[in-house]
């Protein structure tokens, strides 16, 4: 079972994200590697739900905050592209496959070899570690970092997106599917940003979708690394945290 240990629960509260090493096999890895790529070549997204995913905060009210192809994605199994992969009508520039940014958002719904890894015993037993009683899953997310296409991820707190009053109450599990490390980007923290509120908030409204506050201009030596080897690594995380990245595979559950 993957429990934390006591010295583990305490890093965790203290930093907001936590490395565990050993949590999927390799066997584990490869099946879900496999069922995506099945999932992307039976991929049919017709020409007016074809969206291109964004981090810069105009660009996510215009692709994401008022596409419904993208908000009504919360229950299905959906594909979300890079930018810069379709011509202007839609048509791709570059193979359908290394064109998406991530599928989302119901994978641990609809597949069962995702739903088999979502609700395994040591997931339950690692997010019931950290205080969870009644966990229930938000959403899921295949996310691709490909070569050559895409743009840069930037600082963000995931609590803009999943909002919780309190904060603090949706746990991220992010595993990684080959190595992220330095050299092709893994994920960077701030250690302790989960302790200072949030800064931005997501709104959606009958008018529109708008953004509460503002991302401030973060010192990028506050920033540390987390690399970690494919299969052995998922992060933790408190949505409350700042990350940045440029690296794969996330899952996210609140208590009822």
């Amino acid at each position: 079972m993957a429990c934390l240990s006591p010295s583990q629960l305490k890093k965790f509260q203290e930093d907001g994200f936590l490395l565990l090493e050993g949590f999927l096999t390799e066997d584990e890895c490869v099946a879900m590697q496999q069922r995506i790529g099945e999932i992307v070549a039976e991929m049919d997204v017709p020409l007016h739900c074809r969206t291109e995913f964004s981090t810069q905060e105009d660009e996510q009210l215009r692709n994401q905050g008022s596409t419904e192809y993208f908000l009504s994605s919360g229950d299905k199994i959906r594909f979300f592209f890079e930018k810069g992969v379709f011509d202007k009508k839609g048509n791709f520039l570059v193979p359908p496959e290394k064109s998406i940014n991530k599928i989302g958002h119901a994978l641990h719904a609809h597949d069962p070899v995702f739903r088999g890894v979502t609700h395994s015993p040591k997931v339950q037993a690692l997010v019931r570690s950290v205080g969870l009683q009644m966990p229930v899953v938000v959403q899921s997310m295949y996310i691709f970092k490909q070569p050559h296409f895409g743009g840069e991820v930037s600082p963000h707190q995931d609590a803009t997106f999943l909002y919780t009053e309190p904060l603090g109450r949706v746990l991220g599990v992010w595993i990684a599917m080959e190595d992220a490390l330095l050299e092709n980007g893994c994920l960077w923290f701030i250690p302790g940003s989960h302790t200072r509120g949030l800064s931005r908030r997501m709104i959606r409204a009958p008018a529109g979708t708008s953004f509460l506050g503002s991302e401030p201009a973060w010192d990028n030596n506050l920033f540390v690394p987390l690399p970690v080897r494919r299969g052995s690594s998922p992060r933790l995380s408190c949505p409350s945290h700042h990350s940045t990245s440029k690296g794969p595979g996330r899952t996210w559950f609140p208590p009822e």
